[in-house]
């Protein structure tokens, strides 16, 4: 079974941003995935955890797919690889993760971003989408990110995409090798602050998994303009 766990579903979903589009990870993805990290290394590493020895192997790629997969399953994360939409290159990564419902029903996001893809707008673009699809399609109230406070441009793209900087935690997060402090943002579904409260109470009823869209029809998010 151990040679087997990493064959994980491939799941049809794909949420359609302005210019790019966002998917799982899949197995034909790793050379693509690999190349483009193995590029990045130094402009990523001082925003990121430790890479591990192995982190670019095919074996290391073959485990995240299977906790990817476990995770969308389970409805506490929904990783996605970002392509741009003209010619599917891939050009980064982004996560909803730490999904939480109950009274909470929020999520975290984080994402990278390839060197040779950076300030082009791609990112921007990703963050709208999967706010869009955490609110509307997963029915999530609230949504979390977290950057260095030293990181500027992703100071200014979370900005740009609705959200508020709300405070400042010490040591919040152990990145490159060290714990950090991080500036802390968060974003409120503006559907989700609209109803009443026992319209909130029947919604709740309704947020399970994420309905499944196959490649030919696509969950079309539409536009989001800049706040």
């Amino acid at each position: 079974m151990a040679l087997l766990d990493w064959i994980a579903p491939e799941s049809g979903l794909r949420v359609e941003g302005e210019g790019v589009f966002l998917r799982p990870a899949r197995n034909g993805d790793f050379e693509e995935w690999r190349e483009l990290r193995a590029a990045s290394r130094d402009f990523l590493q001082p925003w990121e955890p430790t890479w591990p020895a192995d982190d670019l192997s095919r074996a290391a790629f073959r485990r995240r797919l299977t906790a990817y997969a476990r995770d969308r399953e389970a409805g506490v994360a929904y990783p996605f690889f970002v392509f741009r939409s003209s010619d599917e290159a891939l050009t980064g990564g982004i996560t909803l993760s730490n999904v939480r419902r109950g009274v909470a029903q929020m999520g975290s996001v984080g994402y990278w971003c390839g060197q040779a893809f950076a300030r082009q707008g791609q990112t921007l673009a990703a963050v709208r989408a999967l706010t869009l699809f955490s609110f509307r399609t997963l029915a999530l109230h609230r949504l979390e990110a977290a950057c260095l406070p030293t990181n500027e441009p992703s100071r200014k793209l979370l900005n740009r995409a609705g959200f508020t900087e709300e405070g400042y935690a010490k040591a919040y997060l152990k990145i490159n090798g060290v714990w950090r402090d991080h500036v802390l943002f968060g974003l409120v579904s503006p559907l989700r602050a609209a109803l009443e409260p026992d319209q909130e109470c029947r919604s709740s009823r309704h947020m399970g998994k994420v309905s499944q869209v196959d490649g030919e029809r696509p969950l079309d998010l539409g536009r989001h303009d800049d706040a």
